[in-house]
């Protein structure tokens, strides 16, 4: 295998590398006593001013005028699947763990699916053999989420703790059952489940104002500003909003840049190279890099049940990325097929790219 060959297996394990650290980070600033709201307003206040200059000197030309209608439209994405989405997850993130974080967010893609399923952009023939693995997975998700939410079991600490960050225990994840836990659960899921709407709706937004880097700048200026309107109406306190020399003003720069910036065009560049199924089926790769990191970095203890949860939401993937390859692959045999039409064959695919 020549270098150019592992090149996109090379760039898909450092963006779940990148996601893991991004779990990490946020855990541990949470737990050290950020506000939460705080931190979204920043973190996505510094993402704007990370795209804002590259927008302006890549797409100043070529960007097309903005619509009124169109700035709604975007400006309610913003709200529900930036804004809402981003504080929800940090809240869940304070009640559970990032191991927790990084599973459900493996299983963004089948998440997807279903919303695009449910909203007509996607088709499911459960007599088919793919039907019924994309119907299988989903089915398997939520039985990871299930697992998740209300099975603790064992409890497991690995030998080598290093304590790199001193923050509060959480006391939801060593209780089992504990209703913070749940309460935890319920809000990661939401936010999972709205940023996946996000996701399946924007496609319709960018094929009217095609401007990506554009539509992802505006996203995180608005995302700003509501970010800031919610978070000054919950934290007056002066000095729960200073960064300093510490922690927090790491997470949010690499929240802001690495993530938001570096991700996002690691991500592109894979979905061209490869397709959106490579991208997402190297997801379950930031739960492997986050349990392991969490555990021996920030001492986490991990039930089993998280790891259970975890393996069902990858196996549960795994069927609806199998599926829908599966579909790609036929429909395109038969668009080669000359005596078939092209009317006949339906096949919308949702391309999921996590900024």
């Amino acid at each position: 295998m020549d270098m150019e060959t592992k090149k996109p297996y090379m760039m898909v394990t450092m963006i779940q590398l990148i996601y893991a650290i991004m779990f990490l980070i946020s855990k541990a600033v949470l737990d050290g006593g950020m506000n939460t709201f705080v931190f979204v307003f920043y973190r996505q206040a510094f993402a704007t001013m990370f795209l804002a200059p590259l927008a302006f000197f890549f797409e100043r030309k070529s960007a097309p005028p903005l619509p009124f209608v169109t700035f709604i439209k975007i400006f309610m994405l913003s709200l529900f699947g930036v804004t809402l989405s981003l504080n929800l997850n940090g809240i869940a993130l304070s009640y559970t763990s990032a191991t927790l974080a990084a599973a459900t967010t493996a299983s963004l893609p089948a998440i997807t699916f279903f919303l695009a399923l449910f909203l007509g952009m996607e088709t499911l023939n459960v007599k088919s053999i793919q039907g019924t693995a994309k119907l299988v997975g989903i089915a398997v998700c939520m039985g990871g989420v299930i697992t998740l939410a209300i099975y603790k079991g064992p409890l497991l600490k690995l030998p080598l703790c290093l304590h790199l960050y001193h923050h509060r225990n959480i006391p939801s994840q060593v209780s089992g059952g504990s209703t913070s836990w749940l309460k935890g659960c319920v809000l990661m899921v939401t936010s999972n489940i709205l940023w996946g709407l996000w996701l399946v709706l924007q496609g319709r937004v960018l094929k009217v104002y095609p401007s990506k880097l554009y539509f992802t700048t505006l996203h995180c200026l608005l995302s700003s500003i509501q970010s800031f309107v919610i978070a000054i109406a919950v934290e007056r306190d002066i000095s729960a909003w200073k960064l300093g020399w510490n922690l927090r003003l790491v997470a949010v720069i690499y929240c802001g840049f690495i993530v938001t910036g570096v991700a996002y065009y690691l991500q592109s560049w894979v979905i061209e190279k490869r397709g959106p199924v490579f991208l997402s089926m190297f997801t379950p790769l930031s739960l492997v890099f986050t349990i392991l990191s969490s555990a021996i970095l920030l001492c986490e203890i991990i039930s089993l049940g998280s790891i259970l949860g975890g393996l069902l939401l990858i196996i549960g993937l795994y069927c609806v990325l199998w599926g829908k390859s599966r579909e790609g692959k036929n429909a395109g045999d038969e668009k080669t097929d000359p005596h078939h039409e092209d009317h006949d064959a339906v096949c919308n695919e949702v391309k999921v790219v996590i900024s």
